[in-house]
């Protein structure tokens, strides 16, 4: 089963099952096998969904000898990383870990999910159960959306984290610029006609960050190709791309699976293409929350490890246990 919201927009969706073709995927960071559900987008009632069962019994089977990193192992970690930044004069890397939940004997899916789409109105909203792969989470950074009719593409440079209440610094405000460059950069090589906002706060929960908002017309033939130039973006991965990407695998202690992939929903009218950001793998005995930052040669190890934590509140928080 897989439930969805679109971002401001309270319909929930699912799939119809009947038909063959696969619109909805979702993609690793390594470019792994997708998993994908077959069928139509179809709109799920209030009625329906509030007769339906989603049990944690059954979620796929736990993993009890699975260790985090901890809080001592990632802030040695990370002065790894900003050593390679350094080495390399590097713009950014993006590093991540995983915080692991354990404190529950049941988790109330249903309610859980519901409060997830009530705390982030403005993300792409989604729970999913396969049998082997069971995730939840919600983002709002868009990697593309295509428009089949007008053929007009939109995406967004989404970097730089802070708490809401916190003025913006020079560390996130050199993190954000070489994301929107890098876009731009890409967007110009497949449009002659590329839009470009200004740099605006952009609110998720308790956390802000900076971005710009791009569009443009492409043809529809090269919007496979460009998404695969897209991802993964600076926002998830460093500058340059293919060298962090490396690095990246060799310094992370885990594979990063979903997390910083991308979810990939095809319409009568619209493809949209979501980064999975703000998730997690769920279990029958645990919670595995991914969360990560951006590093730069002037990171703070301490603070970064603060921002990890806030942003795996985005789960945590609304998460219902029993």
């Amino acid at each position: 089963m897989i439930y969805f919201k679109f971002p401001f927009d309270e319909t929930l969706y699912s799939t119809d099952k009947g038909s063959g073709q696969k619109k909805i995927g979702f993609y690793a960071f390594d470019g792994s096998d997708p998993l994908e559900f077959a069928g139509n987008v179809v709109e799920i009632s209030p009625e329906y969904f509030a007769d339906t069962v989603i049990s944690s019994k059954h979620l796929p089977e736990g993993t009890a000898g699975f260790v985090a990193e901890t809080k001592d192992e990632y802030l040695n970690q990370l002065e790894n990383v900003i050593g390679v930044i350094k080495e390399n004069h590097l713009p950014k890397l993006v590093y991540s870990r995983r915080k692991i939940f354990r404190e529950f004997q049941e988790i109330d899916l249903k309610s859980s999910f519901k409060n997830l789409c009530t705390s982030y109105p403005n993300a792409f909203r989604y729970i999913f159960n396969d049998g082997e792969h069971s995730w939840m989470g919600a983002f709002s950074e868009v990697l593309g959306k295509f428009n089949k009719t007008t053929h007009e593409f939109e995406t967004m440079s989404l970097a730089g984290t802070l708490p809401v209440s916190e003025n913006w610094s020079e560390k996130e405000i050199e993190e954000q610029k070489p994301v929107t460059n890098y876009i731009r950069t890409i967007l110009n090589n497949y449009s002659e006609n590329v839009d470009e906002s200004g740099t605006f706060d952009h609110i998720s929960g308790n956390i802000k960050h900076l971005r710009t908002d791009f569009k443009a017309k492409i043809q529809p033939e090269d919007l496979d190709a460009l998404i695969q130039v897209l991802h993964p973006t600076p926002a998830v991965c460093g500058i340059p791309k293919e060298f962090c990407k490396e690095s990246i695998q060799k310094l992370e202690k885990f594979s990063r699976e979903l997390y910083a992939g991308y979810i990939k929903i095809e319409t009568e009218d619209t493809v949209q293409y979501f980064v999975n950001l703000r998730c997690s793998r769920l279990y029958q005995d645990s919670v595995h929350v991914f969360v990560g930052g951006g590093i730069t040669a002037q990171s703070n190890p301490e603070k970064e490890w603060i921002e990890t934590e806030l942003k795996s509140e985005a789960v945590l928080k609304n998460l219902v246990v029993l």
